[in-house]
């Protein structure tokens, strides 16, 4: 499936991303859109690839403007870039729009300086002061506001009505010009001092346009994560090619190349260090705030600060698949999707601006028909297309879903997509793996027992065959214990032959002519092998809390030996499962180790209920079932056995410190292994689903109070100017408040 990022510019709410949904949904090719309002992004996801100027073009009859985002550092622009204008828009014509409408604070401050003389009459009316300007001095101040200031509203309104369709600068449009309309023929018509409401039309323009500029300014703060860590990357590297150290541009870093990172310098790119040892301080990449020890064969992450030390690094990625790029690229499409409360959004904001004209018409003939008053049947009518705003609605989801996945990712966790952060506030159980996940997962040989007529030492040797050249951690574990070894003078160690994996049973190889098969007492038992003559000591190292793995020779059908693993509880799980228990939440834990082991570890940690003995699929089918209960759930883990369980889970939280294919399956990575972080996790999502219910409250209650207040003739239409552009500050603002938050028992 190819995703495509584009820049629109040009929506005013959410009615506008409506359309420019169902334009780029037409496009031929297309197979799914999600437009933004919050970013002012559009994704485009096709079985192939879609010609960029296709879809610019589409956007352009709806009356925006796409762009292609700049590159990432170090990769390619895309080959179809340059297939339409950056924009959508030609030349000439967005120059000319640019050179003659001001925007920004310029437009607000112009159009505050032209409004304040026509309120300044009502301002003195306040204090006893009586004093009104000539008329035609109000339609001289008055008519720069409507038609240059305002002319962004004529414009992006007629092109939604070309389009069939309405938005927030449509209704704005036609209750200004109503206003002002009436007031040019009550000055050309009436007497010498004719009622006029040059300053209704002018001050709604004003205020309009000051609630964009803050809206503008709000919406930059909410992507201040993204901004954070764009800033993280180096704009230049230091290369050691030849002897000599030259410093080249980021963009021009390969993978293999040595890097030299001296003291106080940030580290160019992804790798591992060669040579050297130092601190790194990747608070901004995993949120750890104290900077962590690395030495040489270590990996280092681009963007984090090199402490004290110097260090060489061989780079492992650039480009698109470093580490910051995937981190920045998995918090950018969190912010661009949509989560499933939007969609209901979707629905009202398809038919908002069709019904409030209907209401402004209704309103216009009440009013003419009961009292006669055309005058104030236009004014009323006037105040219901300025109150309602479907600006507020646009933007109440994806404001909270940025801020909530910014100040996620400020503090490691990154969420993968809105679905999950929604999904994650009802979470009622977690599942927990346990070894890397409770535990350190770095586990060490503690105990080697080998079945009677079988030497120690050959038991190990024979171990580490089977396990050379596996990445499991128990394996390098025996590789560690064996390396310790000293052989007989001349001995070489032995070399495996036909390794075949047996997922969540262990491995198989063929070892000095003989079948060898390492691994769990369900393997053994599938075997047919006795285990008697050491199931006694077997027994007793599980309860001591070690994992236990059986040699045997499968020709023979004959027991050489157990090996008995011990690994750390990791010193933040304990407190971990507390949070969790305190927000009553229910925990699981679910291993593929030994009972014995899996009670040690579940008891001492307080975890509510412990099953041992799972394959990967039993994993998955464990999760299915507790889900058929009604719960909610979440399933934490970091290895490939994992994935099954963390796709069948309704949110999957994956360790960064696990593998890649765990971190696929998972909606939410943790950048560092914290368990805390689970808990943390669990908390930013119900602060921001609080928030989009909130603001979603407030969207709406705006409209349903202020439009029949405007109907009935209670709401004068400056102040429902006032109230509309209100709406979208105080909905971005209220969702800013997540930039408060913060973890409470994350290390």
């Amino acid at each position: 499936m190819n995703q495509q990022a584009i820049k629109i510019e040009g929506m005013s709410c959410a009615s506008c991303v409506g359309r420019v949904e169902r334009v780029l949904a037409a496009v031929p090719g297309v197979d799914k859109v999600s437009v933004n309002l919050a970013t002012e992004m559009a994704r485009v996801e096709s079985a192939g690839p879609v010609d960029f100027a296709a879809l610019a073009q589409a956007v352009d009859k709806a009356g925006y403007q796409a762009s292609l985002p700049p590159p990432e550092p170090g990769t390619a622009p895309a080959a179809n870039a340059s297939a339409a204008p950056a924009d959508g828009v030609a030349p000439a014509r967005r120059g000319l729009v640019a050179t003659i409408t001001p925007s920004g604070g310029l437009a607000v401050l112009l159009a505050a300086l032209f409004s304040l003389p026509l309120v300044l009459p009502m301002l003195l009316e306040l204090a006893g002061v009586h004093w009104m300007l000539d008329g035609r001095v109000q339609w001289l101040l008055a008519t720069p506001v409507q038609f240059w200031l305002g002319a962004r509203f004529y414009r992006a309104g007629w092109l939604a009505a070309r389009a069939r369709s309405g938005n927030m600068d449509l209704l704005v449009a036609l209750g200004t010009s109503a206003a002002y309309g009436l007031s040019v023929y009550q000055l050309l018509s009436a007497g010498a001092m004719p009622h006029l409401y040059f300053e209704a039309s002018a001050v709604v323009i004003t205020l309009v346009l000051l609630g964009k500029w803050l809206e503008a300014r709000a919406k930059r703060q909410t992507a201040q994560a993204i901004r954070a860590l764009q800033t993280l990357r180096p704009e230049s590297a230091r290369v050691r090619r030849g002897g000599q150290d030259v410093d080249v541009a980021i963009g021009e870093v390969r993978v293999d190349d040595v890097i030299v990172v001296r003291p106080g310098e940030r580290i160019a790119a992804d790798g591992v260090v060669t040579e050297g040892a130092s601190h790194v301080d990747e608070a901004l990449i995993t949120g750890e705030s104290l900077p962590v020890a690395r030495h040489a064969g270590e990996r280092v992450t681009g963007g984090a600060i090199n402490g004290e030390g110097l260090l060489l690094v061989r780079v492992s990625a650039v480009g698109a698949e470093s580490t910051l790029s995937r981190i920045i690229r998995l918090v950018e499409d969190a912010q661009a999707a949509k989560a499933p409360v939007q969609h209901l959004v979707d629905r009202v904001s398809a038919v908002f601006v069709p019904v409030v004209l209907v209401l402004a018409l209704l309103t216009f003939g009440g009013w003419w028909l009961v009292g006669g008053d055309a005058e104030q049947a236009i004014i009323n009518a006037v105040a219901v297309l300025v109150i309602a705003c479907p600006c507020a609605l646009g933007l109440a989801t994806p404001a909270a879903i940025m801020a909530g996945t910014g100040v996620a990712a400020r503090h490691g966790i990154l969420i993968k997509d809105a679905e999950a952060l929604e999904l994650a506030h009802r979470i009622t159980t977690v599942a927990f793996d346990k070894t890397g996940t409770l535990t350190e997962g770095q586990p060490s040989l503690a105990v080697l027992a080998p079945a009677p007529q079988v030497d120690e030492a050959r038991l190990l040797q024979l171990a580490a065959a089977v396990q050379r050249g596996s990445e499991h951690a128990l394996a390098r574990a025996v590789q560690q214990a064996a390396a310790r070894t000293v052989l007989a003078p001349g001995a070489a160690p032995l070399l495996a032959s036909d390794i075949s994996a047996l997922p969540g049973r262990g491995v198989a190889a063929t070892v000095a002519g003989t079948r060898l098969l390492l691994g769990s007492t369900r393997l053994m038992q599938e075997q047919g092998i006795s285990l008697q003559a050491l199931s006694a000591r077997a027994e007793e190292l599980e309860r001591s809390g070690h994992t236990i793995s059986w040699l045997a020779d499968a020709d023979a059908h004959q027991l050489l030996g157990l090996l008995a693993f011990g690994d750390r509880i990791k010193p933040q799980a304990r407190a971990a499962i507390a949070a969790l228990h305190a927000m009553h939440i229910h925990t699981v834990l679910l291993t593929g180790d030994n009972q014995g082991s899996a009670d040690a570890v579940g008891k001492e940690l307080g975890v509510q209920r412990i099953v041992a003995n799972m394959l990967p699929a039993d994993k998955a089918a464990a999760i299915a079932a507790l889900k058929q209960d009604g719960a909610t759930i979440a399933m934490v883990g970091d290895g490939i056995n994992d994935a099954p369980a963390l796709a069948a889970a309704d949110v999957g939280i994956a360790m960064s410190s696990g593998t890649d294919v765990a971190m696929h399956a998972a909606g939410i990575t943790l950048m560092r292994g914290d368990p805390a972080l689970v808990a943390a996790a669990i908390s930013i999502s119900r602060r921001s689903y609080s928030k989009i219910r909130q603001n979603l409250f407030w969207a709406f209650i705006y409209n349903l109070i202020g439009i029949p207040l405007a109907a009935f003739g209670l709401l004068n239409p400056m102040v429902a100017g006032g109230a509309m552009a209100l709406s979208s500050v105080s909905v971005i603002s209220n969702a800013l408040l997540l930039r408060r938050w913060k973890p409470e028992n994350a290390s």
